[in-house]
Order: C-alpha cells, then structure tokens, then sequence
C-alpha cells in the first residue's frame, strides 16, 4: 500500500470498526452494551456527542426536560452564592473547628474545636470534614467555608428532582426542585455550616436510593440507603434517624422481590448504616481519654452519652443536662404542639406548602391504594410521606432546645411530595377527583401564603396579589378541562407563580441579609420571631462580643436593641461597672440586673466576632512555646480569638461553658506547664441546666491569682505573670 492511501484505508477501518461495534450494540443489550463495546474496539466518543447526550438526557425525555433541569440547578447555584460571604464566619463555632481541622489532621478526624485537640464541638465530625477539606484547598475564608454548602443544596435539588421524575415525570421533577431550592430554611442554611446542610442531603440521597431499591427489590441500593444514613449519623447522631422507619417499611412492603430477599436487604441496610457510621464511634469509643480530645457536650467524656442525651432523649424529654437556661416555652422550645410548625417565625422557614404537601400525600395514598402490592409510586409516597410525617411530629411535640433551622429537615419530603401530588392529580384532570385536588392545593397554599406575608409588613402588596390570582387559579382548575388549549398553560403558569412567590420573596429577603451567630432564620427582619427575635438578622442576640470587647450592639432575645459594654457585658440601657467587676444594667422592663465577672450575657453564648488587630498581634507573640496562647469560657468566645489569630484556643467548658473539661485541676497543671498565655476575662453565662461548675471555678482561681491586662480594649489574665500574693494550689 502506497503511503497516499494509508490514512485512507487507517479511516476506512476505524470507520468499519465504529459500525460492527454499533451492530454488536444493537443486537446485544442496547445502551451500555455499545458503549462497553466502543471502549473495548478503542472508538471514543467524540466530545462534542458526550455533551450533546448530556444536554439532550435520556431518549425518552422531553426535549425541554434536561436544558430546564439545566437551568434550575444553575440558577439554583447562582441564587444561593449571591451575597454568600456577607454572612462571614456564619456559625463561628463551627467554623473555628474548621479553621482547626485544616490545620491538625487530629483535630479534623476528632471534630476538635482546636487544633491542640482540647475538646470537640458537639456533634459528629462529618460536615465539618468537608469544610475542613476546603479550607485546606482554598484557605480560611468565607468562600472557602460556606462554597461547600451551596453545592450540597444544588445537590439536594438534583436529588429530588431525580427521585419525583422517576415516576412522576420531568414537570413532576422540576416543580419538586423548585420547591425545593426556594423553600427559605433551604436557601439560609445551604449557605450556612451548621450541620443540618449535610444531613438534609444525605437524608435525600437516602431517600432516592430506596426509590431505586424499590423498583426491582435491589439489595445493593438498599445498601447504599444504609451508608447515606451512617453518615448522616456521623453528621448529626439520632435526627437522621427519624426517616429509616418508613424507608425501611416502603422497602419491606412494596419492593419488586421476594419477601426473602426484602427481609435480607432490609438486613443489608441496617448492617451498612452500623459500619458506615459505627467505624468512627467504635474508634473513638476504644481510644483511651488521654490520647483523645473531650467529647464537647458530654458530662462524661462520652460520644454515647452525647448521642443518647444531650443531642438524643435530652432533645425530646427536654432534659439536656448542661443547656444554657433550661427548659424555656414558646415556639421554640419548651411545650410542644401540633401547630408549632405553623407558629411564629417557624411558619415562614417552611410551611409554605406544607399544608397542601400533607393533602397531596393523602390523596395519592388514595389514588393509589388499590393498585398492586409493587406499585412504585406508591412506594414513594410511603417513604417521603413518612419522612414528612414522622420528622413533624417530632419537631412538633419535642420539649427540649428547639431551633427553626432544624425544620430544613423537612424541606426534601415537602418538596417531593408537592411535585408527586400535583401530577398525580394533573393526570386525572379530566376527572372530578383530580380537578378538586388541584384546586384544593391551591387554595389552601394561597390563603396560608397570604396568612404568613401578613406577619411582616415587608409584603402588604404581594400577599394580596398571592391571595387573588391564586384564588382565581383555583376557582380555573375546577373547569381545566373545559378551558380553552391555549388558556391551559396560562393557569398552571399562574398557579405555580402564586404558590411560590410568599417563599421565593423570603427566600430573597434571605440571600440578602447577612446572617452568623447560632441562631438563624430566614426571612425579613421583623417577621414576628420567637419573643421577637428579628427572623433575618444578622444571628445572635446581643452582638456576641467576646468579653471585654466594646462597641457591638444588636438585638436581643426579647426584641430589644442591647450593647456590649467595655467589660462584654451585654444590657439594654445604660451599664457601669463596678470596682469589684460586678456589672450591672438596666433591662428593658427597667429593672437593674447584675452580674458577676464578665461576659454573662447571651451574646457570648450565641455568636462571636474576629478579635482586634492589637488582640492578634498580642495572642500571636511567642504563640509557638504555648499549647493554646488563650483560653475562653464558652466556645464562642473562643472562636472569635482563635478565627482571628488562628492559633489554637482553648475552649472551658464547651459550648455551654458547662462541661467539664477540663477540670480545675487540669486546667492548673496547663497553666503551670506555661501552656497557655492568656485567660478571657469572665465566668460564664448562668442559668445552666445541670451541668459542670468547672469554669467557674477556674474563673474565679485565675481572678485570685493572675495579672490582669487590658489589650485592644479587651480584658484578659496574662498567666504568665501571678500575682504576688497568689496561692498556686
């Protein structure tokens, strides 16, 4: 062969070989057979083809299915990273220990607070594993922070979206992701890192997986809904477990197999969800105290403890030994009820279409309920509406701490449910029952739209135009079936648009408030919070000072404008301090309220800000002969030294100055192995629910016994320099 016609015949062949691997697809298996083929024959697929089938999406789709879920997910991206790093260090408690676990490998298996590995936060490791990762990749910053829980919330999306189009179709599945991305808790705390983002996701993924699992009764996707949950208990113990009954029922009952094979895949499951989460209890269960950092929250030293009691039966029981002010009452803690879901600030997080989500879930078991044993959906509605059902009720009747962002738990299932219900009824349109369905769902949403604008002043001309056109809709898709083709999709258009205007427009409000601190909601400021909590500020109540640093103001936990004063103290009012550092101030009522030491007030309990320039640069003089150049009562307190010098600080007593660690007498042999530099002023919040004494009994040691300085306006113990009438024991 002459070399003219050698890339001829190379052409020629690599042309005969596309097309037997083509014949050797059709006549074999479809799909993936052809695909296997085409790598085994060396033929790869053009770049350009890999990306048209990624835009195009499975041959049976709608030609606009898989652009719209396209754009969803990159407006739902783009939605969520507007304004992200306006919310800063967002929860700084979690974000020291991130600062800290990019730093010491120890610290980021343990979840330490510090990176000297004195104590851990009080949950599981696993969400801050991948903050950590970041920040290792990104440095320490917002960005670097908060990028990670955008995509678990665009992920959320997708997931619900895949879960609801499986069987419902791809308008099913959009309307359920635009649920899902516009539901207000959602979009706060998918750019928030607080745990729950994780854990949201992970029960989603859990949830698809038993879909899938369901459908031809397979073993090794009921695994996998195993490994979500385990690593959802590694995100945040006992809550991820409120979705494993029904999604272990809708395997058991409805699985397309034998009832051998469900009750060995249910057993599958169970053993994957212990391995993937039981690896890291079991190990830090076995080390001993000493070669491990305290586990923050427990009065034990205790990952046990801590799941079954302070973040487990505490939570319900209302008996969370350590807690900062007990048991309290209101919508957010205290007494439960069945409406709590629908009271308060809680109803503007997420009830939204919780209403029509519960009608839809009992009419689709209706519709339904005749229909074979295998019946996928069915299937569905059985685990999302179960995950709805029971997560409500629990968050509902609970009498322990509550917080409104926990109720983005519930967002998924909502979401699901809404996209599952409303095509469900769509396909009986041409009947009675499916024309009254929608247009029940639609009213009821509506009304309560209307209801929840009407608790801010922010929407007086929006809640009037949800209310009317989704009415109007209403009243329409009683008679869908007699309107005009054309004035079909102008319903359903305004249907959609009246249903999620109340919480895209809170959703708003929420991208474009900066929100820290440990208790956050969404929403506009002023929506009527518990005790009148702003709903969107800027976090927590009082400004979260660190003791001794003056200047910050903010809101209190009764809706009063409070500051810190010099000594941290947080008041309303007027404030001086004594010469005995007693501080006292005059509180709202206008009662005098005093106080012993130094930060006592809630700010410190609930938020913390990055340290001055002059506390930076004092913390990071000779930082490398100390373990920790300072330590904090609280871990709020510590987290804004340690975000601003990045150097370890040691957190007394946990979150809740409440633990017992260390001990006094720990805590004397650190100081006189010259391991710590510098004491934060004060002792502590009070009101503790049980809990150690330890902090203050170290408090008040350091006072007795130590130099006091003032750097940067903040006051702290040089426990380098004793007094020199101090007693050392």
């Amino acid at each position: 062969m002459s070399t003219s016609t050698a890339p001829i015949a190379s052409t020629l062949g690599a042309a005969t070989a596309a097309a037997s691997v083509e014949r050797s697809a059709s006549t074999s298996g479809g799909i993936a057979t052809g695909r296997r083929a085409r790598v085994e024959a060396g033929v790869r697929t053009p770049m350009t083809t890999r990306l048209r089938r990624l835009w195009r999406g499975p041959d049976d789709d709608p030609t606009w299915a898989r652009p719209a879920l396209i754009a969803l997910l990159v407006a739902t991206a783009g939605f969520y990273l507007i304004n992200l790093t306006a919310n800063g260090y967002a929860n700084s408690f979690y974000s020291a220990a991130v600062q800290a676990g990019s730093t010491s490998w120890k610290a980021f298996f343990f979840g330490s607070f510090d990176s000297s590995n004195s104590i851990t936060v009080d949950k599981p490791p696993a969400a801050l594993w991948v903050m950590a990762l970041s920040v290792r990749l990104l440095g320490l910053n917002s960005f670097a922070i908060l990028l990670p829980e955008v995509l678990m919330g665009v992920g959320t999306v997708a997931t619900v979206y895949a879960a609801v189009k499986r069987h419902w179709g791809a308008a099913a599945g959009l309307i359920g992701g635009a649920v899902m991305a516009l539901t207000p808790v959602a979009v706060l705390m998918f750019r928030f890192n607080n745990p729950d983002a994780l854990l949201t996701f992970l029960m989603a993924l859990g949830a698809y997986a038993t879909i899938r699992s369901i459908e031809k009764g397979s073993i090794r996707w009921m695994v996998l809904t195993g490994v979500f949950i385990g690593l959802g208990f590694l995100t945040k113990t006992l809550q991820v477990m409120l979705v494993v009954p029904f999604f272990g029922l809708a395997y058991l009952l409805f699985a397309n197999t034998t009832l051998r094979r469900r009750i060995t895949g249910s057993l599958a499951a169970v053993a994957a969800m212990v391995a993937s989460a039981g690896w890291w209890v079991a190990i830090v269960e076995l080390i001993p105290a000493s070669m491990r950092p305290y586990i923050g929250g427990s009065q034990t030293n205790s990952f046990l403890e801590l799941t079954f009691g302070y973040n487990g039966l505490g939570r319900i029981s209302g008996t969370e030994v350590g807690s900062v002010g007990g048991t309290q009452t209101g919508p957010n803690s205290g007494t439960g009820t069945l409406w709590r879901m629908f009271q308060a600030s809680i109803g503007g997080q997420i009830s939204w279409l919780l209403p029509a989500a519960l009608l839809l879930l009992v009419v689709g078991l209706a519709f339904r309920g005749r229909l074979p044993r295998t019946d996928a959906r069915r299937a569905a509605y059985v685990a999302w509406g179960g995950w709805l059902v029971v997560t409500t009720l629990t968050f509902s009747l609970m009498e322990g701490i509550f917080h409104e962002y926990y109720t983005v738990a519930l967002a998924p299932a909502i979401a699901a449910l809404v996209g599952m219900g409303a095509a469900e009824a769509w396909e009986r349109r041409d009947r009675w029952s499916g024309r009254s369905v929608l247009a029940a769902a639609m009213a009821i949403t509506a009304v309560w739209s209307f209801v929840l604008l009407s608790r801010t002043t922010s929407y007086g001309g929006l809640r009037i135009a949800v209310l009317a056109v989704g009415l109007a809709a209403a009243l329409l898709l009683l008679v869908i079936d007699r309107l005009h083709r054309a004035a079909v999709p102008v319903v359903v258009g305004a249907a959609l648009i009246a249903g999620l205007a109340g919480p895209a427009a809170y959703s708003v409000s929420t991208v474009a408030t900066a929100h820290s601190g440990s208790i956050v909601t969404a929403g506009p400021a002023g929506q009527g919070g518990p005790g009148g909590m702003p709903g969107g500020g800027g976090g927590a109540p009082g400004g979260g000072m660190p003791a001794g640093m003056p200047g910050s103001t903010g809101t209190s936990a009764n809706g009063t404008t409070s500051g810190t004063a010099a000594n941290g103290t947080t008041s309303t009012g007027t404030t001086g301090t004594t010469a005995n550092g007693t501080t006292s101030g005059t509180t709202a009522n206008g009662t005098t309220s005093t106080t012993t030491g130094g930060p006592g007030g809630i700010g410190g309990l609930l938020n913390a800000t990055t340290a001055n320039s002059e506390v930076v640069a004092a913390l990071q003089t000779n930082a490398s002969s100390y373990r920790w150049v300072a330590a904090a009562i609280g871990s709020q307190n510590a987290a804004g030294l340690q975000l601003g010098a990045q150097l370890p600080v040691m957190a007394i007593g946990g979150f809740n100055g409440s633990d017992p660690s260390p001990t006094l007498a720990q805590f004397q042999a650190y100081v006189a192995a010259k391991q710590i530099h510098y004491f934060l002023a004060g002792s502590g919040f009070g009101g503790q629910n049980g809990g150690s004494d330890a902090a203050t009994q170290i408090s008040t040691w350091v006072a007795a016994n130590y130099t006091k300085v003032t750097i940067g306006g903040t006051t702290f113990y040089d426990l380098t320099q004793p007094l020199s009438s101090s007693t050392t024991s």
